[in-house]
């Protein structure tokens, strides 16, 4: 196994929340999937989970060492482990392009503030 990318990226929470709320649910439906509504739907404030979400999302495109806007953002999702790790799951252009890259495995770690969300993700090709 080896490391093919790194990708980072850091979202204001408050800037996130007005995206939101000036664009509706339907830029919220054509971002997240319905498990990642669901999820941020039980915190106290989805704002901040969904904004760590769009970090990772990103952070994965970084990863691929593609730009913004390649595939729908909706083609990542993050999915949560019983233990409550975070991992990604590719689907549509997302799943092609990192099979054309080599990449068999992710890792993914968020983490947020009142103020700011932090996504990174490992694109891990195999041997």
């Amino acid at each position: 196994m080896h490391i093919i990318g790194l990708g980072t990226d850091l979202v204001e929470v408050a800037r996130f929340r007005l995206a939101m709320e000036r664009r509706g649910e339907p830029f919220v439906e054509r971002l997240f999937s319905d498990e990642e509504r669901a999820y941020a739907d039980k915190q106290k404030d989805p704002s901040k989970s969904l904004a760590a979400r769009f970090g990772a999302k990103e952070a994965v495109m970084k990863a691929m060492g593609v730009g913004l806007w390649k595939f729908k953002l909706r083609d990542v999702e993050v999915v949560r482990a019983k233990s409550g790790a975070p991992s990604v799951a590719l689907f549509g252009r997302a799943a092609e392009m990192a099979d054309e890259r080599g990449i068999v495995d992710w890792q993914l770690t968020l983490t947020h503030t009142e103020t700011t969300a932090l996504a990174i993700a490992i694109a891990i090709g195999g041997d």
